[in-house]
């Protein structure tokens, strides 16, 4: 991680969990890092706790002005972005039958605003002409398959198959542009964090379910992988895999 010493890395989602881990890893190996999230005063937290190398914008991702704003802070700030890490995610319990809100929060939240952070930080990539950069998206095992047994997941899947592919475009286009920026798509299993404390996790064991270090640990392995190496898909699972146990026993 030597080389991203000093570099400038954006993570989405930045207030709790997996957002939180991954923060405080790229802070440790001494990045600098600018946390967009809605909830101020657990940026404030952090802040308080990470101290310089931590910064923080109050961001909605379901506004597209407010991610815009946000990128404006960070270039006049830093001048660079050098890491994105599109992390933020929604899930709302519901399936092809269900409340159209519900729906368009999603997308707007893990597909939309994905690709508008993408947009803005490969902007500011290529005017700094960096030697190297690398965006890291948050997907899930809900975007490689279709999980039989699962009450009212559908249109959240249906939004991570939008991440992969996504994932899968963007880094086309950076070969077509021969742009030295490097995409991962990082996909877990069910992660005890906030968005999955709905379930009834106080009666899982600990090796059913993954920690937000897990996700954050395997985001550092990308970023530290040499320039000619692209990792670009890694599946994180629990030991003992009883999703579809957890979710419809709750």
């Amino acid at each position: 991680m030597d080389k991203w010493i000093g570099k400038v890395a954006v993570v989405t989602g930045a207030s709790f969990g997996i957002g939180e881990a991954i923060c405080r890893k790229l802070v440790k190996n001494g990045m600098i890092v600018v946390g967009f999230a809605r909830k101020e005063y657990r940026l404030q937290e952090l802040k308080n706790e990470l101290k310089d190398n931590f910064h923080y914008v109050k961001v909605d991702l379901c506004s597209e002005q407010n991610i815009l704003d946000a990128f404006g802070w960070v270039k006049n700030t830093f001048k660079s972005v050098d890491v994105l890490i599109n992390n933020a995610g929604v899930l709302k319990l519901t399936d092809v039958l269900g409340d159209t809100n519900d729906w368009k929060i999603m997308f707007d939240t893990n597909v939309l605003s994905l690709h508008i952070c993408c947009r803005e930080a490969i902007k500011i990539m290529k005017e700094n002409e960096i030697k190297e950069g690398h965006i890291l998206n948050v997907n899930s095992i809900f975007g490689h398959y279709v999980m039989s047994g699962l009450k009212d997941f559908s249109v959240y899947g249906s939004t991570k198959f939008s991440v992969t592919a996504l994932t899968e475009y963007l880094r086309e286009f950076m070969t077509m542009e021969n742009l030295p920026i490097r995409v991962t798509s990082i996909s877990p299993g069910f992660v005890n964090t906030k968005m999955t404390s709905k379930f009834n996790l106080d009666k899982v064991e600990d090796n059913e379910t993954l920690q937000t270090i897990d996700i954050a640990e395997a985001m550092l392995y990308a970023l530290s992988a040499p320039k000619r190496v692209n990792v670009a898909e890694i599946t994180l699972r629990p030991l003992v895999d009883k999703m579809a146990h957890i979710v419809n026993s709750s």
